[in-house]
């Protein structure tokens, strides 16, 4: 095999960097030391997108150009692959993280999609040797039992988990005790017709009052503490050349100043998430 790491991005849909904090994991956090970092999308799609592009969450520093913030943080990927001579040029033409892993850098490339809009047919499977949206939209365990190395190439996923993302469902509990919002149920049936995500409005048919915003933060919380125990059956499963990555694609609104959700809303916690990384050991 090509003396590169296998490299895994684990995105938790729609996780708080807050929310992960008071889940207080103790497998994730083996990777490093978790910081707090920026989504440059709060949607979904455009936010993978950007990942893919190398365009990680990125800190917020003060007095430096963005040119130099770019530069230092695309270098970091050498650690990631386990190169020594990537740059951010290396991307150029195509600018996607898996066609240079695969035709640059002889990697197998696969991605495993919770989210609906995240599908196969979307621009974003481009590159991939696989590609899978999963049956259910709240089992990372499906994905991890999915995973195979080679022995021959090295290994690259992009794991999309659900679990995370509204309404924030761990398997196994039964749909009729699932919370439910007005709108944010079957988008795509009620795009037309109803808000998703946005400014809260004052009819109680339509949003959860106070207490109830509380309790949906709170099921994120207990969905990341699940997780962080499905992470450590992942440590268990991969190689030990293995370089993992694992943020947010953005955040969630619990009726901070009106809103709830993400998407059209501009709001410091739907930028903000979670960052940690490393090679196990």
């Amino acid at each position: 095999m090509a003396n590169f790491n296998n490299y895994i991005i684990v995105i938790l849909d729609s996780c708080r960097f807050d929310s992960f904090q008071k889940a207080g994991v103790s497998v994730m956090s083996r990777l490093g030391e978790v910081e707090r970092r920026w989504s440059y999308a709060s949607w979904t799609a455009p936010s993978h997108y950007n990942l893919l592009t190398g365009l990680l969450p990125h800190t917020s520093p003060q007095g430096v150009y963005a040119s130099e913030y770019y530069k230092r943080d695309f270098l970091k990927f050498n650690e990631r692959f386990g190169s020594t001579d990537f740059e951010f040029k290396s991307l150029v033409p195509k600018m996607y993280l898996p066609c240079f892993l695969k035709e640059s850098l002889g990697y197998r490339t696969n991605a495993m999609v919770s989210l609906p809009v995240l599908n196969p047919k979307t621009i974003l499977n481009t590159g991939f040797d696989t590609y899978k949206l999963m049956e259910n939209h709240n089992d990372m365990r499906a994905m991890v039992k999915a995973m195979q190395f080679s022995e021959e190439k090295p290994s690259f996923y992009l794991l999309n988990v659900g679990e995370t993302h509204y309404p924030y469902a761990l398997p196994g509990e039964p749909r009729d005790q699932w919370p439910r919002i007005s709108g944010v149920h079957g988008v795509f049936k009620h795009l037309d017709d109803e808000v998703v995500g946005g400014q809260l409005v004052s009819s109680e048919d339509k949003f959860f009052d106070a207490g109830k915003m509380k309790a949906l933060y709170d099921r994120q919380v207990e969905a990341v503490r699940y997780i962080d125990g499905v992470v450590e059956e992942l440590f268990d499963a991969v190689p030990p050349n293995t370089y993992i990555t694992i943020t947010a694609d953005h955040g969630e609104l619990f009726g901070e100043d009106g809103y709830f959700g993400h998407g059209p809303i501009q709001h410091e916690k739907v930028y903000e998430v979670p960052f940690v990384e490393g090679k196990l050991r």
